[in-house]
């Protein structure tokens, strides 16, 4: 199990020699076998050459191409060229622009977020929570806010699961509650301090104007108010617009994006379960109320 660990990783800069020769090489030859430094590739090795689409507010004629081509040489595509052009109505035209990008890339300075606990089976999800509750881990699910999408919270929760995994519904020793689309931060609380929730999942798909933001920074006061200090249910989001190292500005305990699974979801609650960060006692707190829980 110990195996399967991950840290969050920094990648460090380089030596200064190692990033001097670096950048003189990747500047003449692109990148070079085991090089930290690197540039796209389109055509041909270390060509530099990249595809980029956006749309502009403007009728779709040559001076529209002339208009893209001038935003592709400040953005340091040159030289640049429209592959493809079309009217999206009267006033808009959407762009494909090929071009040689002036840019080089260094790996050694290119910071990630890395899974920070092993992943693990429904059976050890399972025997976790065992010998760490003694009894079910509650889990309460929704989208908040007018989002209506609940493609991204079902994927988690429902026993179909997603990806060829089950949901958190198929698991022996998790009670789940999927709340559906459209919660309101007020009934969200309501209903993790009716069904005693040990941990709180939210999906946030609708990201116009931050919505998605401004949703989950509600949310996570919201809780902060409603319970006492350290004893508030984890807190966990997930979308395809968050940003991953976000979680302490947005005052919630994880942050998931595209791509996850549900055992990640899984392997992460019951970590977090059996780690609790300083201050944060609810796993004690959860132990304590289990014959209180049982005698239901």
């Amino acid at each position: 199990m110990s195996k399967d660990t991950q840290s969050p990783t920094r990648s460090q800069p380089g030596s200064q020699t190692g990033s001097q020769t670096g950048s003189q090489t990747g500047s003449q030859t692109g990148s070079q076998t085991g090089s930290h430094i690197i540039r796209p590739y389109g055509d041909a090795t270390g060509d530099g050459q990249i595809q980029v689409s956006f749309t502009l507010p403007v009728p779709h004629d040559k001076r529209a191409e002339g208009a893209a081509l001038q935003l592709a040489a400040k953005l340091g595509l040159e030289p640049a060229m429209v592959v493809h052009a079309k009217s999206m109505g009267p006033d808009f035209t959407f762009f494909v622009v090929y071009g040689r990008s002036s840019h080089l890339v260094d790996l050694n300075k290119v910071v990630v977020m890395e899974r920070e606990f092993p992943l693990l089976s429904p059976k050890e999800v399972s025997a976790t929570v065992r010998r760490e509750l003694r009894r079910p881990l509650v889990v309460l699910g929704a989208c908040i806010g007018t989002d209506a999408h609940t493609v991204g919270i079902d994927a988690i929760l429902n026993i179909k699961g997603w990806a060829g995994e089950k949901g958190l519904e198929a698991y022996s020793d998790l009670e789940v509650h999927n709340l559906g689309a459209q919660v309101s931060v007020p009934d969200l609380v309501e209903e993790a301090q009716r069904f005693d929730a040990d941990a709180v999942l939210v999906s946030q798909v609708v990201t116009q104007r931050d919505a998605h933001v401004h949703n989950v920074t509600e949310m996570s006061a919201a809780f902060r108010e409603a319970y006492p200090a350290g004893t508030a249910p984890i807190l966990v989001v997930g979308g395809p617009r968050f940003d991953e190292s976000a979680a302490d500005k947005l005052g919630v305990d994880r942050i998931f994006v595209k791509g996850t699974t549900p055992a990640e979801v899984a392997s992460y609650l019951v970590h977090r379960l059996a780690n609790p960060p300083r201050g944060k006692q609810r796993a004690a707190a959860s132990r304590k109320k289990a014959t209180t829980r049982g005698a239901r």
